[in-house]
């Protein structure tokens, strides 16, 4: 059942698997490292994934139903930095198409999206006006890329770009597998002052052929809080916070039979401490945040 899932998924989560085969991380983690030395998966960041190389890019259904739990608490955290009558463009993904369903409740909302399940989680909400790309779909995501895409992103000026991916590290920020996906989300966060990465801790240290924001544009990132045994995925927080990413580290409920501190929630989140923020001047960003906003909350996007 491991393999198979790890097979499908590219990349599974511990507390993922833990779920799914109704049995506790730690039975989990002793029979990933058993696979391991068969050289048929390699442990990663509390997960495991496919063996060598870069992570590839699983199937959406697969990808929809991976830590669905965290994807909820990133999302629910990332709908609440969202205010009353901004603009606001959100990428393709799993975990932004969580975000989109949280949003329909911000009257006054514009949003501009490349992705057709997006636009359809704010189809129904009267009070939301979705702005979408031109472009060609591409059936895997369901998200539209190519070059029309991107000509229609030209101009465009929004306060924030809430953007997802297949890894992300310090060294080289957030990255996809696919060319034209990419693309397409470079040209996304060109057009806000700040850049928002919504990314579960099995993303983190995970590496991909096309680097979409480097670790300089990112003004912070929601990620859930990685198991106890993933050290490297805490060592690229820390790594992260270091170059001036703001963190947010939100909570998730536990998988069965696995025992958590007693002071976890459904919905728990703590901000790492960060060095002081560069002066950078960038345009759109005052020396005050908007109304009921946390001046914590505002992060001078990084050149």
């Amino acid at each position: 059942m491991i393999l198979e899932m790890v097979r499908a998924n590219g990349a599974v989560s511990l507390r993922e698997l833990a779920r799914v085969v109704q049995t506790s991380e730690v039975t989990v983690r002793r029979d990933v490292r058993a696979l391991e030395a068969e050289g048929l998966l390699d442990r990663r960041h509390g997960g495991a994934v496919l063996p060598g190389g870069f992570t590839r890019e699983s199937g959406f259904p697969q990808r929809a139903m991976a830590a669905t739990a965290e994807k909820t608490a990133i999302a629910e955290h990332a709908a609440s930095l969202v205010r009353e009558g901004e603009a606001i463009v959100v990428g393709a993904g799993t975990t932004t198409q969580e975000l989109a369903r949280r949003l329909a409740r911000v009257p006054g909302l514009t949003v501009v999206t490349n992705s057709l399940l997006v636009a359809q989680a704010l189809a129904h909400a009267n009070r939301v006006e979705v702005v979408m790309t031109g472009g060609t779909l591409r059936g895997s995501n369901y998200a539209l890329v190519g070059s029309g895409a991107e000509q229609s992103l030209l101009g465009l000026r929004v306060s924030r770009a809430f953007l997802s991916g297949s890894g992300l590290t310090a060294d080289r920020g957030l990255s996809t597998s696919n060319m034209l996906a990419a693309s397409v989300d470079r040209a996304l966060l060109r057009a806000a002052a700040e850049v928002v990465v919504l990314a579960d801790h099995t993303k983190l240290g995970a590496d991909t052929a096309f680097q979409t924001v480097p670790t300089d544009l990112i003004t912070q990132l929601i990620t859930d809080q990685p198991p106890p045994d993933a050290e490297k995925a805490g060592a690229e927080l820390e790594a992260l916070a270091d170059q001036g990413v703001r963190i947010s580290v939100v909570g998730a409920p536990p998988a069965p039979n696995v025992k958590q501190p007693a002071d976890r929630g459904d919905a728990v989140r703590r901000d790492l401490s960060l060095p002081a923020p560069r002066a950078t001047g960038h345009p759109g960003l005052s020396g005050t945040p908007p109304m009921g906003q946390r001046v914590s909350d505002l992060a001078p996007r990084r050149r």
